[in-house]
């Protein structure tokens, strides 16, 4: 069976969150986020549950240390939580919680994997929001101590930053459709937050880089190409629509210094700007959001195919066979991984690239034996990095590859039953149970290579 190569250098990593999986709410000066106050609502978590345990990994990262250390990751992308190190979101920094990542960041460089820190995965201190949230512009200064804390305390040994997680996800799901913290359904809100946490990661670049010799920093974003679901016009414009509103919005800004044109057209004709001034953004904002970054990360999961409504309105539609659908409802398309690398590389001329999350959910349990058959999974990473060759055998600089997850997690507003992970987590016990992917990635890993063709664990 053929193996093709990864370049000399090319990083295998696993990727988690601080909400997720560290549990310990309220342990050691932690205090609440807008995550922990939104699952006290009824109806907002799918299951009713929270992650005041989740995987309890705040008491058990040794252990999860020791399940990389058998994948053989030579990278691991965590994020730190922002009210375990300031609770409030300003004044006192809370010593307590930068020893934990502390101690985690020496067991990482220990065990010779490279740690890649994230600043903020979605977990704001409650009482920031309390005064406005991610709309206030003071949030901003807010998060630029946080970073100067942050970085001060790691930036010895940690070089690889990480400014926002899915900005897309913090403005869109959070303001504007209401279904992730803070709960809110304001588009113009939304609008708002989204400049905010853009202009934030730019004034975030050179604080971090005063504070890290040798600071190599990055953004994530979301991003999911648009397909027509036909060649008409109508179809064409409301994949056109849906690309401004979910990619370029945030590309643009970060790479050109402008937001696109045809999205602030978009929102003004549907009612959510007063007219094209856009009236969050101060001069020199754009200047400041548009400073370069090392690398891009890309949190690939699916394509999105549009059409064309019956008054003229864009309508997602559900793409895919079922077979070809995980526990989300997301298609398996890897082709649409590689379109939006090549894009990247081409149109925005990014430096260099990580693929910072890539994977999907699915049910997959303990059998009779006590194994975790999940095979599905196993096709739909095959075929991701498929694509992940495919792109650099197209030139792109994509320099590493993070699969979501490490662990089976708390899944934010799904709560427990949608299983991300290599390790299959029983939630009462907190055992960790090694999955069929985590047999089949370690063994990718090793080789730094992948078969043309998918072999399956007997």
């Amino acid at each position: 069976m053929k193996t093709t190569g990864f370049p000399p250098g090319f990083l295998w990593g696993a990727a988690t969150s601080s909400q997720q999986i560290e549990g310990a709410i309220g342990a050691a000066g932690r205090r609440e986020s807008i995550w922990d106050r939104f699952a006290t609502v009824p109806g907002n978590i799918e299951d009713g549950t929270n992650a005041d345990v989740a995987c309890d990994h705040y008491h058990r990262w040794r252990e999860d240390l020791q399940l990389m250390k058998w994948l053989g990751l030579g990278a691991y992308r965590f994020s730190i939580a922002w009210p375990r190190v300031v609770p409030d979101g300003r004044g006192p920094v809370n010593p307590a919680g930068l020893d934990f990542y502390d101690g985690l960041v020496d067991a990482l460089l220990d065990a010779g994997i490279t740690p890649f820190a994230t600043l903020y995965h979605w977990d704001l201190p409650q009482a920031l929001q309390e005064a406005g949230g991610w709309a206030n512009r003071d949030t901003v200064d807010r998060f630029l101590d946080y970073t100067a804390a942050v970085t001060a305390r790691l930036g010895d040994r940690v070089k690889n930053w990480i400014t926002h997680n899915e900005p897309w996800c913090i403005s869109h799901l959070g303001h504007e459709q209401g279904c992730h913290a803070p709960g809110l359904k304001d588009p113009a809100t939304a609008l708002r937050a989204s400049h905010h946490l853009l202009l934030s990661h730019g004034r975030a670049v050179p604080v971090i880089r005063g504070e890290v010799a040798g600071a190599e920093v990055g953004i994530v974003h979301n991003h999911c190409p648009a397909y027509p679901h036909s060649d008409s016009e109508g179809d064409r414009d409301a994949a056109r629509w849906f690309d401004g509103f979910f990619n370029r919005w945030y590309l643009d800004p970060l790479f050109r210094g402008r937001y696109p044109e045809d999205v602030i057209a978009d929102r003004v004709q549907q009612g959510d700007l007063p007219s094209a001034e856009l009236p969050f953004v101060e001069e020199g904002d754009l200047d400041v959001i548009s400073r370069s970054v090392d690398y891009l990360g890309v949190n690939y999961y699916s394509r999105a195919v549009f059409r064309v409504g019956p008054q003229g309105e864009p309508v997602g539609i559900r793409s895919g066979k079922p077979a070809q659908r995980n526990d989300m409802g997301w298609e398996d398309y890897p082709p649409g991984l590689r379109r939006l690398l090549v894009r990247l590389h081409e149109e925005y001329a990014v430096p260099r690239l990580y693929v910072t999350e890539n994977g999907g959910a699915w049910s997959d349990a303990p059998d009779a034996e006590g194994r975790v058959r999940d095979h599905r999974k196993i096709r739909y990473l095959h075929g991701h990095l498929h694509a992940a060759l495919d792109a650099l055998d197209a030139g792109v600089p994509l320099r590493g590859y993070f699969a979501w997850s490490l662990l089976d997690n708390w899944e934010w507003a799904h709560g427990y039953p949608k299983r991300f992970g290599f390790y299959w987590v029983d939630y009462e016990t907190q055992e960790r149970i090694a999955k069929d992917s985590a047999l089949w990635y370690r063994d990718v890993i090793a080789r730094h290579g992948l078969d043309d063709e998918l072999s399956l664990p007997v």
